[in-house]
């Protein structure tokens, strides 16, 4: 009998991933998901790291990893050449499969930002902005005659289809009559060419993530007897979630700056951060955002924030943020977001029985303080 290990394939990492940080929370200017990789691939080892970079990529050969989960996208914007020498072309190459949740992360419960509010000791936490909900999930029914509905309706279900939270093989079922009539050439499974036939149907409804689409069609295709079987795919509107990115809240009771960087510093096992700002009064409310926060600096004033702690921010941003009362803390970009990746990996290893979750011990942020 095979191990988990040998069972698990690419395509459950995606499904894992999707439950975690569904990529509906991303943002609609990043490319998160599936990058590089077959979905089918066999999967025993992933590294999951903040930057894929040659260094990362060697590590994961050394260790032997098949499967990568990089939170930044290192497919970002449109690539039109693919050669060899690059970590993606070595990726295809080697059947090494990427993964990027970036945003989704950010968004999602328990994720880069829900990190920094727990290392912050935050309360009564809640999204700085609102996440742009985007559709990632169709509607497919299909017509089948009904000693065949159970047959079919597995095949969809193995290859993605009917996943609703915690809740697989969903789907709905109503009967009624079917009718055609085959022309020349038609190699009707029921019935005669050229006469009008009545069918006792089932109308079977189930869901799909859009990235899922081509594969379930085509698995529903395979196991349903009809030469042209009968199908629609109705695209999903996106359901509001009160997700958001970034998060403001409170601290249980207020603090000197200096308490609150020691905190910071402890939590992401940081010797250094930037820090601009007064230095007087103490801090209760605070806002932070994992990575590049300047998309949010004006909600952070906006929510009249104590101190704003971010990976980084332009310099006329941090003018802005102190000319409006506000403090800020930087961490230096990634160091904001790469200790969630331990909390990533465990919860990977809840959903993916016998796989291995390595994090990365060569990824760093490419800035070093000397």
């Amino acid at each position: 009998m095979e191990s988990e290990s040998k069972r698990m394939k690419l395509n459950d990492l995606v499904a894992a991933m999707e439950e975690i940080a569904p990529t509906r929370y991303a943002e609609a200017w990043d490319n998160v998901g599936l990058l590089v990789g077959d979905r089918e691939q066999r999967l025993g080892k992933v590294l999951l790291t903040i930057d894929y970079t040659e260094a990362v990529a060697a590590e994961g050969k050394k260790l032997g990893c098949d499967g990568v989960v990089a939170y930044h996208p290192p497919i970002f914007q449109g690539m039109k050449r693919v050669q060899s020498g690059g970590v993606i072309h070595d990726a295809i190459r080697r059947g090494v499969g990427i993964y990027s949740p970036h945003t989704a992360w950010d968004v999602a419960e328990g994720g880069t930002n829900d990190f920094l509010a727990g290392v912050m000791g935050m309360e009564q936490v809640r999204a700085l902005k609102p996440a742009e909900g985007k559709a990632t999930w169709c509607k497919l029914v299909v017509f089948v005659p009904a000693g065949r509905v159970e047959v079919v309706s597995q095949a969809m279900f193995e290859a993605g289809a009917g996943k609703i939270g915690n809740y697989s093989e969903c789907s709905f079922r109503s009967s009624g009559v079917g009718t055609f009539k085959g022309g020349a050439g038609a190699k009707p499974a029921i019935g005669v060419v050229g006469r009008l036939e009545k069918v006792e149907e089932v109308r079977l409804e189930t869901v799909v993530m859009l990235t899922q689409v081509d594969q379930v069609v085509a698995a529903m295709r395979r196991a349903h007897p009809y030469e042209m079987p009968a199908f629609d795919l109705v695209k999903l509107e996106a359901v509001p979630e009160g997700k958001g990115i970034g998060r403001i809240g409170m601290l249980r009771e207020a603090i000197t700056r200096d308490q609150l960087c020691r905190r910071l510093k402890k939590g992401l096992q940081l010797s250094h951060l930037l820090l601009a700002g007064k230095n007087t009064g103490r801090i209760r409310k605070v806002a932070v955002c994992a990575g590049a926060g300047g998309e949010l600096l004006d909600w952070a004033i906006k929510e009249k924030a104590d101190v704003y702690a971010t990976g980084e921010l332009r310099h006329h941003d941090v003018l802005k943020a102190k000319q409006s009362g506000m403090d800020v803390i930087c961490t230096l970009h990634s160091n904001s977001e790469r200790a969630s990746l331990h909390v990533l990996a465990r919860r990977l290893r809840g959903k993916l029985p016998g796989v291995k979750l390595l994090v990365s011990k060569v990824d760093q942020d490419p800035f070093r303080v000397i």
